[in-house]
């Protein structure tokens, strides 16, 4: 068996146990850190296709901002272990309504392609792992954006950073009835007025 075969195995195992793990478990918490499982299976299965970019893209914006969100909210409300009222026979029509609107999409797909019409004489096998010297995704996009897009690449950027300090803008309250310190005031004290002997009678 070939190296990307193996993982291509190995990856997709993993996100379909991982992907059932996250509906299936019952605490909200290692749901979450199944879900980033999946993301991250899915982000090596996008490696191995030859989609660098998406690959990369799917960790860091899943992985590293809405998961990892996902996993503090879930840790900051504390949700407790719910016993599931509802039995398996009660959901079951709608999740047997849902596999057959996906599994008529699927085939209709499938059928749009002709796929069971390709003969193996046509099909070329092309191993992404030894394709090293090809132009990659990301140095594709990275080209793109800095060459014929930069303008519009700096003014998002621009725009993300506006926002940015709108938002630390509205969120400053500046309250009058609230003491605050003054660093200028504390630094020209002087040391000698700051302690005071008294004597005390006995």
């Amino acid at each position: 068996m070939q190296i990307d075969i193996f993982l291509f195995v190995t990856f997709s195992l993993f996100a379909l146990l991982a992907s059932l793990m996250v509906i299936s478990l019952a605490n909200a918490v290692h749901s979450v850190l199944f879900l980033i499982l999946v993301f991250c299976n899915i982000a090596g299965l996008l490696l191995l296709f030859g989609a660098e970019f998406l690959s990369f893209m799917l960790l860091i914006v899943y992985v590293g901002a809405i998961a990892v969100l996902f996993l503090f909210v879930v840790m900051m409300l504390n949700i407790k272990k719910t016993p599931i009222a509802q039995g398996f026979l009660s959901i079951a029509p709608i999740g047997l309504t849902i596999f057959l609107i996906l599994y008529s999409q699927l085939s209709s797909v499938f059928n749009a392609l002709n796929i069971s019409t390709l003969k193996q004489d046509n099909l070329i096998w092309i191993s992404w792992l030894s394709e090293s010297q090809n132009i990659t995704n990301i140095q594709v996009v990275g080209n793109v954006l800095y060459t014929k897009y930069c303008f519009l690449f700096i003014l998002s950027g621009l725009i993300l950073l506006v926002a940015m300090i709108g938002a630390i803008v509205l969120t400053m309250h500046q309250r009058t009835d609230v003491q605050k310190q003054k660093i200028e005031l504390q630094l020209n004290r002087d040391f000698r007025g700051s302690l005071k002997f008294v004597n005390l009678r006995k």
